[in-house]
């Protein structure tokens, strides 16, 4: 048996209409919303001892892995039980800016069940028609009038702060956190990632189009390297996506230089220095028919997934951790699976940070800021039972997807802990992607020779023939990384 909570079942791809799971298990023991594939050998042959099998639906979503990504056997629910939730995102069940221990859950879980979350970029209020407008769960995020804020908070610092309450140390729309049922430090949470889906403009004058937007900011890479004048310019460019995902690309709609504004409280933003300001466009020039011709991927994925680190009750949704949070890879999207070390009681999982594209480096400060849905699978793995597998000293966020693992590293693998009390400020300063590099490398070399048993030295080699290391991001306070680690370097395995 099976249920699901979401509140309209006619755009839930997992469901009938009278909310049973309709999802099918392909050759490789996925899920599959009714659209199973052939079994895939190379998917299976990771770790030795995971246990999944292509049984029935009920059954399969349920059991203890998922056959070619569980590195461990996962702690189920009860038995032949599987049960579908939804987060919407609204003012009632997001958090802004900041991950926090302390967070009431919006929905308790079983390992094995599954999790449809809506999110919002932070970034929406750069185009309230596009973006905002009649959509009654951003609308609820964004109200920001004189007397009140529909989310007061939005970042981890104090509520007095000068810009407003969190005084935008931290700037993410994240919702949740979901908890799942069992977990404790130690324990490795995986996180498949079933699907991602665009949010439809609300605005019937944009009826099939979804719009993202990309700011070009004082904290970008590029910022202190501009030749042309005025050398000191934040630069908006809002992007549009196909709704109904017939087209793979998004195409520039316009333009503009970010021009001082003023928030219903006063505050005169220069900058882009507080998340959530809705720009008012009498105030910019729109700067249409660019980037013609041009036509950027679109990689849906979530920039910010991870669950809540125990070293502190408020920290800064930006710099990622070992708990993972603002990675900011492009490939945590449909498809994937991440894996986190779990630090506190419950996991506490959050989402946010959407993207429509993004590139590796994440150069000018943002990607294509982009609200989007996720449905999630949550497989707990207790650390009794880790022993004996891949997962059992895992201190960092993995990702796997059909074909590569990916290891992450940063300037600094736990900044909350290495830099003491005054992290959440220091981590800006400190960064490198020196030490990023030595972070990724080390647990690249850790991971062949614990995961693949081999030598020192044949890791070494291997890292430096085989393994392709880029740049995650170089925006995000704590600098990153990744291994790119192909499966078909072990095709000469037996499965």
């Amino acid at each position: 048996m099976t249920t699901c909570s979401h509140p309209h079942h006619s755009r839930c791809e997992f469901c009938d209409p009278l909310g049973r799971m309709n999802v099918a298990v392909d050759g490789n023991g996925d899920p599959q919303a009714l659209r199973p594939q052939a079994d895939n050998p190379s998917r299976r042959g990771m770790l030795r001892g995971a246990v999944a099998t292509g049984v029935g639906a009920a059954g399969a979503l349920a059991s203890a892995g998922w056959a070619g990504n569980s590195m461990a056997r996962g702690e189920g629910g009860k038995p032949g039980m599987s049960n579908h939730y939804y987060v919407p995102a609204n003012d009632k069940t997001v958090h802004w800016g900041y991950f926090s221990k302390q967070l009431k859950p919006q929905v308790e879980i079983d390992s094995g069940d599954f999790v449809t979350m809506e999110t919002l970029t932070h970034h929406a209020g750069d185009d309230f028609d596009r973006m905002i407008k009649g959509d009654p769960g951003a609308e609820s995020v964004f109200f920001w009038d004189k007397s009140r804020k529909g989310v007061n908070r939005r970042g981890a610092g104090p509520l007095n702060g000068k810009l407003g309450a969190g005084d935008g140390q931290g700037v993410h729309i994240c919702t949740g956190p979901v908890l799942i049922k069992g977990a404790e430090e130690g324990d490795v949470l995986e996180v498949r990632i079933i699907d991602v889906t665009p949010r439809p403009s609300a605005n019937p004058a944009h009826a099939g189009k979804t719009f993202g937007s990309n700011a070009a900011a004082w904290w970008g890479f590029h910022y202190n390297e501009l030749i042309t004048e005025p050398k000191k310019r934040e630069v908006i460019t809002i992007y549009q996506i196909d709704a109904r995902e017939d087209k793979n690309w998004a195409q520039a709609v316009y333009n503009f230089r970010w021009t001082p504004q003023t928030d219903p409280n006063g505050v005169v933003h220069a900058t882009i220095d507080y998340p959530g300001v809705i720009v008012n466009h009498a105030t910019v020039t729109e700067n249409h028919g660019i980037l013609k011709n041009v036509r950027v991927p679109v990689r849906p994925h979530f920039g910010v997934t991870g669950v809540a680190p125990k070293e502190a009750d408020m920290v800064n949704s930006i710099p990622p951790s070992y708990t993972g949070g603002n990675i900011d890879n492009w490939r945590i999207g449909k498809g994937a699976t991440m894996y986190y070390p779990v630090a506190v009681k419950g996991a506490l999982f959050s989402v946010g940070d959407p993207h429509a594209g993004q590139g590796d480096s994440e150069l000018c400060g943002t990607a294509i800021e982009c609200s989007l849905t996720g449905t999630f699978q949550f497989i707990l793995h207790k650390k009794a039972s880790l022993a004996g597998t891949s997962l059992a000293k895992l201190d960092y966020p993995l990702l796997e997807t059909q074909d590569e693992w990916v290891l992450h590293g940063f300037s600094f693998a736990n900044y909350l802990a290495e830099l003491g009390p005054t992290a959440q400020n220091d981590i800006y300063s400190k960064s490198s992607l020196d030490l990023a590099l030595k972070d990724a490398f080390r647990k690249s070399r850790r991971f062949l020779m614990e995961t693949k048993n081999l030598t020192e030295d044949e890791a070494i080699s291997l890292l430096s023939v085989g393994v392709d290391f880029g740049v995650t991001q170089v925006v995000d306070g704590n600098w990153g990384v990744h291994a790119i680690i192909k499966k078909a370097l072990f095709s000469g395995e037996s499965m």
